[in-house]
């Protein structure tokens, strides 16, 4: 075998990967969303979910590519481990399309490439076709890259140390271990799939030995979620660990059946001139008996996972310093991943409204446990505020919609509210932490003033929060919020006079004047920002995609 043959194969491997890259990145833009949408309708029966892992894969043309996706969503929170286990069974027999197509004896390089050239050269008022077109012209340059590695590889025929080599394929274990390396390699079962048809379609590889390298691939396949799954939580681990296991669990029970059994006889006389296509039946009827034996057992499945992946704190009430709804995987789905990000902010809502109640009580009444937990949820707040808007500007630089483009853009304007209402926060706990060290007394009427400006407060970042969670534009409510806002102005401004006069009529000390007032400022200011937030929802869309 010459380096020209050396160079042909890798160049033909290259034109397959990239052809598949090519057809992804063209499905992404013609149907992705709705692809992504059928998770969340279906994924809540397990036959439904399993069906919608197969079409998707079908689709898409990589199990590994739906699986990193699924591993992002239950990372994401977006769908639980047990949706998550029928979308990945679904996704092992989809990926078997792929190896079905490049056994039949047509020439899909010259058909697709020829229809993709013509739909890529349309107009561009004609998008869908464009990108259909795209899909077309990957898929040829995926068939032409086949057949480059398969005329590449005709010299190993006449070349004995390959030939003694694959000799040893035959012994199940060593097959095994072949196929699952070539896979965890190219990160690609389509591709390790079509080499080997590529050799058996040489006559370089007998048929049995084919099966056991094809079981070893299913198992390399596993390798590009458990990469994925580094750095996600325990349930996105959880998710690549049913992965493995139900790949293992195949590939040891196919290959015992292969040695007692004469299984590859019976694929022969399905097709006894086509080796390909032998091989394209077994790795449909691997991937569709495992899941017909592995679906009823999925709750075992879960179990076991859940027994290799502990909860590491099981009872931690702390908020995490991580986003916990947002996944960097999501990106490939730009209408998710916008909608993941407005959890974040509404998250981050949920922390700086907790902070703030706790600096009230805290400042009635000082609780150096509640401190802490304050201080703790400010860093995670500012942490936020950081990774959020740095994911927001990310997100807003892909293909979104005008709506989704709309409301990103209007949540890096919520964020900064958030952030600063945890600040604000924070200078109360501060003003608190004066008063407990200093030992400061305010008069009752001074108390009361403090409480009713306070709940009024309260009463607005609650509405706020309410009004922004449920993306409500509703102009009668927005416009009460924009009232209140005005009368916590007012109530202020009376509230500071009174208090000068006090501190002149020798009432009140001019050290505790100046807490009071601190207070007052801080409240006012919590105010603004409430009503900010609120009045966003003006501008913010519905998402229409509910997970």
């Amino acid at each position: 075998m010459s380096v020209m043959n050396v160079l042909s194969l890798l160049g033909g491997l290259g034109m397959f990967l990239f052809g598949m890259k090519i057809m992804g990145d063209g499905l992404e833009k013609a149907a992705g969303n709705r692809l992504k949408k059928l998770l969340g309708i279906v994924t809540h029966n397990r036959v439904l979910a399993m069906l919608a892992g197969l079409v998707i894969t079908a689709v898409i043309q990589s199990s590994s590519a739906t699986t990193v996706m699924v591993v992002g969503f239950v990372n994401a929170a977006l769908i639980n481990l047990t949706q998550a286990v029928g979308v990945i069974m679904g996704a092992n027999i989809g990926t078997t399309v792929t190896s079905l197509l490049l056994s039949v004896k047509i020439d899909f390089a010259a058909v697709f490439a020829c229809i993709g050239l013509i739909l890529t050269m349309l107009p561009k008022k004609l998008n869908t076709a464009r990108q259909f077109g795209d899909i077309c012209l990957g898929l040829g340059i995926l068939f032409v890259g086949m057949n480059t590695m398969s005329t590449a590889m005709k010299p190993l025929q006449d070349w004995d140390m390959f030939t003694n080599a694959i000799t040893g394929v035959t012994n199940p274990v060593v097959g095994v271990l072949v196929g699952a390396l070539i896979t965890a390699v190219l990160q690609s079962s389509s591709a390790s799939v079509g080499i080997l048809q590529a050799l058996a379609g040489e006559g370089l590889i007998p048929l049995k030995g084919s099966m056991f390298i094809l079981f070893g691939q299913n198992i390399g396949t596993c390798i590009t979620a458990l990469i994925a799954c580094s750095g996600t939580n325990t349930n996105a681990k959880r998710a690549a660990v049913v992965h493995l296991l139900f790949n293992v669990i195949g590939a040891v029970l196919f290959t015992v059946l292969t040695v007692l059994l004469p299984l590859d006889r019976w694929i022969i006389s399905l097709a006894p001139d086509n080796l390909r296509l032998q091989i394209a039946f077994i790795h449909i009827i691997f991937n569709v008996t495992t899941t017909a034996l592995m679906l009823p057992l999925a709750k075992l499945l879960e179990k076991i996972a859940c027994l290799v992946v502990r909860e590491k704190h099981p009872g931690a009430m702390a908020e995490p310093m991580r986003l916990k709804y947002f996944d960097e995987r999501l990106l490939n789905t730009p209408p998710i991943a916008a909608a993941q990000l407005f959890r974040e902010v509404q998250r981050m809502g949920e922390i700086a409204l907790n902070n703030f109640t706790g600096a009230m009580s805290c400042f009635e009444s000082w609780d150096e446990e509640r401190v802490e937990e304050i201080n703790r949820n400010e860093e995670v707040l500012d942490y936020l505020n950081k990774e959020i808007t740095s994911c927001l500007v990310e997100v807003r630089g892909l293909d979104l919609n005008e709506k989704d483009a709309h409301m990103v853009g209007s949540l890096f304007h919520v964020v900064n509210d958030w952030e600063r209402v945890g600040d604000h926060a924070i200078n109360v706990l501060d003003a608190a932490r004066s008063r407990q060290e200093q030992e400061i007394k305010f008069s009752a009427k001074a108390v009361a003033e403090l409480e009713n400006l306070s709940a009024m407060v309260m009463e607005q970042l609650t509405t706020a929060t309410e009004l922004f969670n449920a993306q409500s534009d509703d102009a009668e409510t927005i416009q009460a919020v924009e009232a209140k806002e005005q009368e916590i102005d007012d109530l202020t401004e009376a509230l500071r006079i009174h208090h000068v006069e006090r501190v002149k009529n020798k009432k009140c000390s001019a050290k505790n004047g100046m807490l009071y007032l601190d207070i007052l400022t801080n409240l006012e200011r919590i105010g603004d920002h409430a009503e900010n937030i609120a009045t966003s929802t003006e501008s913010l869309t519905s998402i229409t995609n509910k997970w």
